[in-house]
Formats: C-alpha cells, structure tokens, sequence
C-alpha cells in the first residue's frame, strides 16, 4: 500500500502542529495569510500602548491567519505568555477575562473623554460612543471563565 508523499507546506510535524491547527493554505496564496498574521500581530502589539485600539481581537485574527500560513508562528503564539491564554480562553468557550473587559472599558472610556475635548465634529463622537458601547455590550455579554461557557459554545 503506498503512502501518500509528506506536504512540502508543512513545517512542523503533524504531531508537532496545534491540535486546533487548519490545513495549511496552498503554497501561491499561504504568503497572504502570512502577512494578514503578521500584519494582525504587528497591530495588536502598537494597540498595548495606544488607548482605543483592541489589542485582543488582532491578536486572535493573527492567530487564525498564522493557522493557515504558519504553525510555527501559530505555535509561538499559542505558547507566549501574554499571547497565548488570550487566544486559549477564546478557542475554549469564547472567554474573555474580566481583566480584559475592564481594561478594555476603561480604555474606551478615556478615548471618549479624549475625544469630547478634541474632536469638532458632534456626530463623530456620537459613532464613536454606539461603536464602542456596542463592542463594550458584546464584550461583557461573554463568559469570564470556561466553567462559565455555554456547552454549545465550547470548541
């Protein structure tokens, strides 16, 4: 019985890649999601120091890119301290952690004081407070710890 020629694409072993890993992106297009990955991180690493910009939702967006163009980025960042239980949390139950969701409001929060004193434009404000009472709404309508998921949503 012939066995089937290893995929070139991969470069990890099978048992080496993420149990939650996707098949690997055909190797014309695998450049794409490789920059959608990188380009996800690189945001959501400037949205720790800038206010306003969520950090874990680029952070996860690379994560499932970096599936699809490389486990091993996929790997470091399921492993990084800061990366890793974010994105954790997330595949098992759609868990956002109560730090992140205070973090996250009182962010939004000081962009909104920001924006009162800098922006001239009434009805830009008045976007800006639905888009983040919306995002803030959502956020906290999530379960804080996977005990408290749903059993339909955990993966």
């Amino acid at each position: 019985m012939d066995h089937p020629a290893p995929d070139p694409r991969q470069d990890a072993a099978p048992e080496e890649r993420s149990p939650t890993a996707s098949p690997l992106a055909p190797p014309r297009t695998r450049w794409l999601w490789l920059l959608l990955a990188y380009a996800s991180l690189g945001i959501g690493i400037i949205a720790i120091f800038i206010p306003g910009i969520p950090t874990t939702e680029f952070v996860l967006l690379s994560a499932w890119a970096a599936g699809r163009g490389s486990p091993r980025l996929q790997r470091w960042l399921e492993r990084h301290r800061l990366f890793g239980p974010m994105i954790h949390n997330w595949r098992h139950g759609r868990v956002v952690a109560r730090r992140a969701k205070i973090s996250a409001s009182l962010m939004m929060s000081l962009c909104l004081v920001i924006m009162l004193f800098t922006v001239k434009r009434h009805w830009v404000i008045v976007l800006a407070t639905l888009g983040m009472a919306l995002g803030a709404a959502w956020m906290w309508s999530r379960p804080e710890r996977t005990e408290d998921a749903e059993p339909g949503e955990r993966s």
